[in-house]
């Protein structure tokens, strides 16, 4: 634990947090707290909402209060080819990345779903290799790395155990890390947070039919604990840390906006313990450490580029 602590500390000295504007920081604290507590969300959420079903609902009504408050404001409606996009995209990156991960975490403890997600990044870079993008040594040697710690993760208890929750997790972290890559080079969204609300429109429609499609049903009335678990996911995990990571990419470097990839597992993981009562071993916790290495050593070589 005190590595953890020690990783998170060092990695955020190298960034040179101190230096960051004030809405850099509040934009930054939001997508490390804020994104790294959803995944216990999710998991008080399932208590009443199966896995589809919460997310179909959570991006849809995320989706259509931040749609509707871009169209109060003036921004007009995607074209035919960008919602064909936000279909393509939001089928990816929302339907099997959220929806998968969703799954996942019925069998699965939430900080060791988180864990295995951060290697999203060393992922995506493989997908960059289709479109020309090729690594530099530094990334090379943050993959390998990473994918040691993967290795080491899904012998663990945890995943052992629940080889459905493992191959959720591998369909969500592939979906996630394609979608991300083809909305840069193949099917770019609507600019601005349109393009995000309409991803989330597109995504939680697909959502909600693979919710019927497989007869999800939900608890009715579901429990004040689930509910506001849900609320907490469309209001701060949806509307909020997504807007502020893409006011990170504007106005921050990369390694900067996505730092939260390693810091999102280590916070997943205390909160799962504390006040998820999760269990996670200690050999969980040196696989973790050994993926946020692989990831600190990627995002090295991205801001050197």
């Amino acid at each position: 634990m005190l590595r953890m602590n020690s990783l998170v500390r060092s990695v955020g000295a190298g960034l040179r947090l101190p230096g960051l504007p004030p809405l850099v920081l509040a934009c930054l604290a939001a997508t490390w707290l804020v994104w790294g507590s959803t995944y216990l969300a999710i998991k008080f959420a399932l208590v009443s909402f199966p896995p589809f079903f919460q997310m179909g609902t959570r991006f849809l009504v995320a989706g259509a209060l931040l749609a509707a408050w871009l169209r109060w404001r003036g921004t007009p409606w995607p074209d035919a080819r960008q919602w064909r996009n936000a279909a393509i995209v939001g089928a990816l990156m929302l339907g099997g990345g959220m929806g998968f991960t969703a799954v996942a975490e019925t069998t699965v403890a939430s900080g060791l779903v988180v864990a295995f997600i951060a290697v999203g990044p060393m992922v995506i870079a493989t997908f960059n290799l289709a479109f020309g993008v090729r690594p530099r040594a530094i990334e090379v040697a943050g993959m390998l790395v990473g994918l040691v710690g993967v290795l080491l993760l899904v012998r663990g208890a945890g995943f052992s155990a629940s080889p459905a929750g493992l191959a959720a997790q591998l369909v969500a972290t592939t979906c996630w890390s394609l979608g991300s890559v083809l909305s840069l080079h193949r099917t770019p969204l609507a600019p601005g947070a349109m393009g995000f609300a309409s991803e989330m429109l597109a995504g939680g429609a697909l959502l909600m039919a693979m919710s019927l499609a497989v007869g999800e049903t939900p608890q009715w009335p579901p429990t004040v604990g689930a509910s506001l678990a849900w609320l907490f996911l469309v209001v701060f995990g949806s509307l909020i840390a997504f807007n502020a990571y893409m006011v990170l990419l504007a106005r921050a470097s990369a390694a900067v906006a996505t730092s939260y990839t390693f810091v999102n597992p280590v916070i997943a993981m205390v909160l799962g313990i504390t006040l998820g009562g999760e269990a996670v071993s200690g050999g969980e916790w040196m696989a973790t450490g050994v993926i946020l290495v692989g990831v600190v050593l990627l995002m090295a070589g991205r801001r050197k580029a």
